[in-house]
């Protein structure tokens, strides 16, 4: 697990994410010789910080997005969000600007957030969460598992994929972006009509911590139930196990795949979490195992 330890550690703050692309890039390059298939590894400035890597003759394609949520510098000691963290005054964030490293603590002072840093920052720095990461027998704990989690998840199904598209996205924890150019690159190469979300979702009333993956039915946005038939029918084949959820909020890059101007069918597959956008973020062990045998089994299926 140490390419997810690097992740975890990584900083990708959403319009940042150029350090977690370049860890991703070169794992890939120095890892890819011994993956069954060889894939076609697409990078670069027309893609800006994402990644997409083909295997073979894809049919589907799996996103993750490598962004996270995290704050940004203003004026004097003002912080703006970025995406919607989720913290206590004693939140400890780190960064670093042109006069050197920053740590510090956030607060909210009559609606406004605030750093407690003793010097003045370089305006726009960005500042993530402090990183600790937990684990024991049971559970992973640590902040930014959403979604550094479900870009370990696609590392993982790159070492057997044979048929299929792995595409790293950005911008996705502050509004989307990348996925439009992202689907048109594919679609111009090498088309597919399904696609996998690669992510995080939450601990609800109905969702718990070791019972299996997630396969959303929805959540703000309502895939085409044929298709949703379609992967639950393969997840129950599997033997794998699995839990379903139905949310009205909540979103992912499976929203701008629905309303891109592709007809492509797409699914949100991810292990649950607790403390959903702090920094004691808590996935069970057992769940992430079932995540990355699902989408194992699944794109050999679809």
């Amino acid at each position: 697990m140490e390419i997810l330890f690097e992740l975890l550690r990584s900083r990708g703050i959403s319009g940042d994410e150029s350090e977690t692309k370049n860890l991703i890039l070169n794992y890939i390059h120095k890892r890819k010789d011994a993956w069954k298939v060889c894939p076609d590894i697409f990078s670069g400035d027309e893609l800006q910080d994402c990644i997409i890597l083909k295997f073979g003759k894809p049919r589907t394609a799996v996103f993750a997005h490598i962004d996270t949520i995290g704050f940004m510098t203003r004026y004097q000691n003002q912080l703006v969000a970025v995406g919607g963290p989720d913290f206590g005054d004693s939140t400890i964030v780190v960064g670093e600007d042109s006069l050197g490293s920053i740590k510090c603590t956030v607060r909210e002072v009559d609606g406004n957030l605030e750093h407690d840093f003793p010097r003045k920052t370089d305006i726009g720095t960005c500042l993530s969460y402090y990183q600790d990461i937990r684990i024991d027998e049971e559970f992973i704990q640590a902040a930014y598992l959403d979604n550094r989690l479900g870009v370990y998840n696609c590392l993982k199904l790159a070492e057997n994929l044979e048929n299929g598209w792995i595409v790293f996205s950005t911008y996705e924890e502050h509004g989307g972006g990348s996925v439009p150019f992202l689907l048109k690159f594919i679609q111009s190469n090498s088309p597919i009509r399904q696609a996998l979300v690669s992510d995080i979702t939450w601990i609800t009333e109905g969702v718990s911590h070791h019972e299996g993956v997630v396969i959303s039915v929805r959540d703000r946005n309502i895939p085409r139930r044929s298709f949703i038939n379609k992967v639950i029918g393969l997840a129950r084949e599997s033997g794998i196990p699995f839990q379903l959820e139905v949310e009205g909020s909540g979103g992912s890059d499976g929203r701008e795949i629905q309303n891109s101007e592709y007809a492509i069918d797409w699914c949100f597959i991810g292990a649950a979490e607790d403390n959903v956008h702090s920094p004691n973020e808590k996935v069970s062990l057992k769940d992430l195992d079932s995540m990355l045998k699902m989408y194992q089994y699944l794109m050999a299926k679809l």
